[in-house]
């Protein structure tokens, strides 16, 4: 909160820009650089995906969500460590199992999963996205094996393999004495209410469901320039803040044919709490790879995927028209125009950045 809080102000430090031509000069503050920060993500979503435009394949691609119940959310709110990396495995271990299934695709598939913990009105609600090509390599990755056009793997045997994996890996957890419980939860500490608090859930259906596919690679980069490095809110949503009160923009998702946007107005204390429950745990790796995008076979994996599905390397990278809107932000700064007399470039004259070594001044 407090590297939000001293974003892009003189807290951090700043470096000037000086006109080679005019005296005009300017004050650039340094940014957080925290991931948690919506100003401060757009370089790095750019070189993500300045890697990831190299790994795509030409055929389509596929948008799996895994759900997890309000029970089990309610759990991961005090065990975010734990039950978030219970979910990634839950997850890519089902995926890889039905889809190494004859009886569904019968090969190897590889994906990247990105985990997101908040709704539209910015309470908890854990889920998977899973981008995933549309065929695999086959048990003797001598061929590659095409997954139906439009469809991918059935989503009932998804959530009900989904389920019992994650139920299992939940119990090893608690007999491992590696889950805490407070508040409302602080029953289930006895072995016995915690096993009676997971019976209804092994018996309902879980939320599983596949968007419709994308298209091909353009379509595939755009999405993941829209939904990696998210942070629960963009400044765009944030309509109002006036007399200790927030209006958001959200949209009620849980309504057929109700997706219109909507407006939410709460206190600032409330705001601030519901957007720091998403704040992930230091270090936590929030995009994986598995299968033959897993980083150790990656690079051998897709070549051998791109040789099989006899397509040549130029061909499967989208083109630099497609690309240039997505990573218009660039990793170095990009000289600016002086906006007095326009007829030179503004230099950087300071470049140091630091990061103060006592808490700023409060300011409220």
């Amino acid at each position: 909160m407090r590297a939000i809080e001293v974003c892009r102000t003189a807290a951090l430090g700043g470096h000037v820009e000086s006109c080679s031509q005019c005296d005009h000069t300017r004050i650039s503050y340094n940014s957080c650089r925290n991931r948690h920060c919506p100003k401060c993500q757009n370089r790095e979503r750019a070189q993500w995906l300045e890697s990831r435009k190299a790994e795509v394949l030409p055929v389509e691609y596929f948008h799996v969500v895994f759900t997890l119940p309000e029970e089990l959310a309610r759990i991961a709110f005090y065990n975010k460590e734990v039950v978030y990396g219970i979910l990634f495995r839950a997850a890519a271990e089902t995926l890889l199992t039905i889809a190494r299934d004859p009886q569904h695709l019968g090969g190897e598939i590889g994906f990247f999963a990105m985990l997101h913990t908040w709704g539209q009105n910015l309470l908890h609600h854990p889920h998977l996205h899973c981008v995933v090509p549309g065929g695999g390599l086959a048990p003797d990755s001598q061929r590659w094996i095409s997954c139906r056009p439009g469809f991918f793997l059935p989503v009932r045997v998804l959530s009900r393999l989904f389920r019992r994996l994650f139920l299992q890996a939940l119990e090893q957890a608690f007999r491992q004495d590696q889950l805490q419980f407070h508040g409302e939860l602080e029953q289930l500490r006895d072995a016995a209410r915690f096993t009676a608090y997971l019976a209804p859930l092994r018996q309902t259906e879980w939320v599983v469901y596949a968007k419709p596919p994308f298209g091909g690679p353009p379509q595939v980069l755009e999405y993941l320039g829209r939904y990696t490095h998210r942070v629960a809110i963009s400044n765009q949503r944030i309509v109002a803040v006036e007399q200790d009160q927030v209006t958001f923009q959200w949209k009620d998702y849980r309504h057929q044919h109700q997706h219109k946007s909507r407006r939410m107005t709460v206190t600032a204390e409330e705001f601030i709490r519901r957007f720091l429950i998403h704040t992930l745990p230091p270090g936590f790796q929030r995009i994986r790879h598995f299968g033959f995008l897993a980083n150790r076979f990656r690079k051998h994996k897709l070549a051998l995927c791109r040789q099989l599905l006899a397509t040549p390397v130029q061909q499967l990278l989208p083109s630099p028209a497609q690309c240039l809107p997505l990573l218009a932000v660039l990793t170095t700064p990009t000289p600016r125009a002086c906006p007095q007399c326009g007829a030179a470039l503004l230099r950087r004259l300071l470049p140091a950045y630091r990061w103060p070594a006592v808490p700023p001044p409060d300011s409220s």
